[in-house]
């Protein structure tokens, strides 16, 4: 079992930015990616940023790519969404995903919410 959670999420004006930071915790060892999603109120779940290890591979969507960031920090182990110029349509709750074999782990989410 992976256990993952989240947090620094919050309330941040538009333009500003945010650190969502993921701890792993449990059977880390075999991970071969990580990756963080957001659901907005409505909406299907959708993928922001996703981190191959041990790679470091990124890749984003074109509505993060060049504000979002991801990194890790493999001495934790966690992993970062760095991110700048927020907007009002980035307000969702995030989630971290990890991926050892073919098993899937969620966290529990974090709020971000951007007023308009």
């Amino acid at each position: 079992q992976v256990q993952l959670m989240e947090s620094g999420g919050g309330l941040v004006q538009p333009g500003g930015s945010l650190r969502l930071s993921c701890a792993a915790s449990g059977f880390t060892s075999g991970i071969y990616a990580m990756s963080w999603y957001r659901q907005a109120p409505g909406k299907e779940r959708e993928l922001v940023a996703t981190l191959t290890i041990p790679s470091g591979y990124t890749n984003y969507p074109d509505s993060v790519k060049g504000r979002f960031t991801i990194s890790r920090d493999n001495a934790k182990p966690t992993v970062y969404l760095q991110m700048n110029s927020l907007k009002s349509e980035d307000t969702a709750v995030y989630y971290c995903h990890a991926q050892r074999g073919s098993l899937g782990y969620w966290g529990q989410g974090t709020q971000v919410t951007v007023p308009s």
